[in-house]
């Protein structure tokens, strides 16, 4: 056998020092990571990966964290830096970072004060923790904030206590800080926005109450040049005056313009003739129609026009195009109808009377949209709306406030509904005995006429809320049937932004059934989100939700599961096609108005050239791409049911649906990774005790039998071995 001598070893031991050495610095500069999770919980989204490329100046990050805390304290910062690292990975030289080391003074620790006054110069507090040292809890002030820096503006996040939505906050605090300017310089085209008015109109105009409609091309300019300034110059604006009948009949049926047409008027001197008016704003594929002209069906006095001021008109047009290209996220809100106030209202005592029963859902919403009360009885839905939420009305809507919705689907507006099929009076604080009677609103027909019929019963269901009893009513826990918890094998996890939801709770749902005649499968597609379990029963025609009264069925053939939510996507049918529009109905202010206008006269009467006048294209009749989301309970987003942090399913969920309807399925995706709840399938009892059984029983065996047949092999081939060994020998000697 060949010697290896001294020197040759203490070379190859060098050899591999170097080595080491080597790999390690490749590692350094060469650094990377795997996620191995499955849903990516410690790699940076999609979402958060665009909104740092797109940065337009630097952005800093200042963390103001306490040294050497405790656990799980400790494993924060950490999760941080590595977070903010991913960051730069992808924001580049335009995102920056910091960590200020803010502990209490010690010997040979410098600047700690100086970073403590920044940090309080900054609106960062310490904040008290809880800690275990020497079998004692106490407990300590530490440092745990940060603030972004970006321009003149600063956004900050007063503590940091936890790793749960931390990549969310920081991404929509980032968002915030960039969306107006980045968005604008980041653009691969201008935004189109085309002011479409015949001329022909101004003969017409005087006679039909649109005085100042031939100024309108020039405010319109100077308008356009004014937001041109503000969009750094990202707008191509044109006035186009449509000349021809076989045009003007082109462009309205294309861009859904109100196209006018009027006879010859001989007492007047006018022409017979034909004109078109309306905004277009078009963004790549995108387009949008906004009106330069409203016509309203009135009672006695027919259809009337009334020409859109200038100013109005410009608010309009900036907010649909930041709306179109993601700068602004505008979600509007029925706040009357009897629907619940997202705002408490009044002043001290009847502050605290009237406090909102949506507070925690406005709040999590406001972090990210702009929210817009629409009183629908006097204000028309705006155009620059993503989305609109239609929630627990509880008074009936008119033909015309019907109309409404109905042409804002149209337009292309995603509406939320989040409705209650019957309404109650008496009970809860009011006192007495609550009564329920079926709600009709008009929203039931509207909605099955786009393919969802909304039941009159509620969901009673066995996997339920569980309440604890007090001792003085027997103790013990009590099935709240009206409350199901839905699990997961009854959630759609398919769609993006419904990942990672694996358990809610409702309250007072009633089942949801598609309507397949009214759904065409070509245009529409539904999406069944949530539905009750399969030991599921309805409560209808008597409604009484005492749990003393509830008991389920007697035979499982009487339950069934039923759905709870579905989301509608495509391109929906209007309500009111091949129908007359509906009258607007006046209320008294409108009445003493007109008798104002006509000197107490009683009401405005038609003018004889308005009767003339007809007006094509005032409803739209095939809408555009849109969604609707369908759930019949509004208690989803009380109080109740929601938190603050928005961490719970209930609350991801909400938020999710109403990124969705946004268009922000990567913001969406982002939230649900960092859901905790990951409940066990459910077995049955004669499973558990197999498994049981197989873990007590069978497997220590099967441990047993698998060493035993080691053992024998083992044996077998040393047997071999030896056997093979003493022949090799045997050769030898001889």
């Amino acid at each position: 056998m060949k010697r290896i001598n001294f020197k040759e070893r203490h070379f190859k031991f060098l050899i591999y020092v170097i080595v080491i050495i080597l790999v390690n610095v490749a590692g350094i500069s060469l650094f990377f990571r795997v996620d191995l999770t499955r849903d990516k919980k410690f790699s940076l989204s999609q979402a958060s990966r665009e909104v740092v490329s797109t940065l337009s100046e630097p952005l800093t990050i200042k963390a103001f964290f306490t040294k050497q805390l405790p656990a799980p304290h400790n494993n924060t910062e950490r999760y941080l830096k590595d977070l903010l690292e991913e960051y730069s990975i992808s924001g580049g030289r335009r995102f920056n970072y910091q960590f200020h080391n803010v502990s209490e003074v010690s010997s040979g620790m410098s600047g700690a004060d100086e970073n403590r006054k920044l940090a309080r110069d900054y609106g960062i507090r310490p904040v008290e923790i809880r800690t275990v040292e020497n079998d004692e809890i106490k407990f300590k002030k530490a440092y745990m904030g940060l603030v972004l820096i970006h321009g003149d503006m600063v956004e900050k996040i007063e503590a940091v206590t936890s790793t749960d939505g931390l990549e969310y906050k920081l991404t929509t605090a980032i968002q915030k800080l960039n969306n107006k300017v980045s968005t604008l310089l980041s653009l691969e085209e201008k935004i189109k926005v085309h002011l479409y008015l015949s001329s022909s109109l101004n003969t017409v105009a005087p006679y039909i109450g649109l005085e100042g409609l031939s100024d309108l091309p020039e405010q319109f300019r100077e308008n356009m040049e004014n937001l041109n300034e503000k969009h750094l110059g990202k707008i191509d604006y044109q006035y186009i005056n449509p000349a021809g009948r076989a045009e003007q009949a082109n462009l309205a049926e294309k861009y859904n313009l109100i196209n006018l047409e009027w006879p010859e008027i001989e007492e007047k001197g006018l022409p017979s003739g034909t004109g078109i008016a309306g905004v277009v704003v078009k963004y790549k594929d995108e387009t949008r129609t906004l009106p330069a002209i409203n016509s309203v069906d009135l009672p006695f006095v027919g259809t009337t026009y009334q020409l859109i001021p200038a100013d109005r008109l410009k608010e309009k047009i900036a907010g649909t195009m930041e709306s179109m290209i993601g700068i602004n996220r505008n979600i509007g809100y029925i706040s009357d109808h009897g629907t619940p106030t997202l705002t408490p209202g009044g002043m001290g005592m009847m502050q605290r009377r009237n406090k909102s029963q949506m507070g925690v859902f406005n709040q999590l919403i406001s972090q990210r949209y702009s929210v817009k009360n629409i009183p629908l009885k006097e204000k028309n839905i705006p155009e620059d709306l993503n989305s609109l939420i239609v929630c627990g009305p509880k008074e009936s809507f008119s033909e015309h406030e019907l109309f409404k919705i109905d042409q804002a689907l149209m337009k292309g507006t995603n509406i939320a509904f989040f409705i209650d099929s019957f309404k109650q009076t008496g009970g809860g604080r009011t006192g007495g005995r609550a009564s329920f009677e079926p709600a009709d609103t008009g929203l039931e027909k509207l909605l099955e006429h786009y393919g969802v019929d909304v039941k009159n019963a509620y969901v009673l269901d066995e996997n339920c809320y569980k309440q604890n009893m007090p001792q003085n009513r027997g103790g013990g826990r009590q099935s709240i049937y009206f409350i199901p918890v839905i699990k997961d094998g009854h959630i759609n996890n398919e769609p993006g932004y419904m990942k990672n939801i694996k358990g809610l709770v409702t309250m007072q749902a009633s089942p949801l059934e598609l309507v397949n005649d009214n759904i065409d499968r070509n245009l529409v597609e539904p999406v069944k989100l949530l539905s009750s379990s399969d030991r599921s029963w309805l409560m209808q025609d008597r409604i009484n939700l005492n749990p003393m009264f509830m008991h389920p069925p007697e035979t499982k053939e009487e339950m069934s599961s039923y759905p709870l939510a579905y989301m509608l996507e495509g391109n929906f049918t209007s309500y009111f096609k091949d129908r007359d529009i509906p009258e607007k109905k006046m209320d008294e202010k409108e009445i003493q108005g007109d008798k104002e206008k006509n000197g107490g006269e009683g009401k405005l009467e038609k003018s004889p050239e308005l009767e003339k006048v007809s007006a094509a294209n005032r409803k739209i009749e095939n809408g555009k791409k849109s969604r609707i989301f369908v759930i019949a309970t509004s208690k989803m987003l009380n109080d109740q049911l929601l938190d603050k942090e928005g961490r719970t399913t209930n609350s991801t969920f909400v938020l999710n649906v109403i990124d969705h309807l946004n268009d922000q399925d990567r913001i969406a995706a982002m939230r649900s990774k960092h859901q905790r709840l990951n409940p066990l399938d459910e077995t049955s009892a004669l499973t558990r005790e197999l498994v049981k059984t197989f873990n007590i029983a069978v497997l220590p065996c099967l441990v047993i039998l698998v060493g035993f047949g080691v053992w024998i092999r083992r044996s077998l081939r040393k047997k071999q071995i030896k056997s093979e060994f003493n022949i090799h020998q045997g050769g030898e000697q001889q």
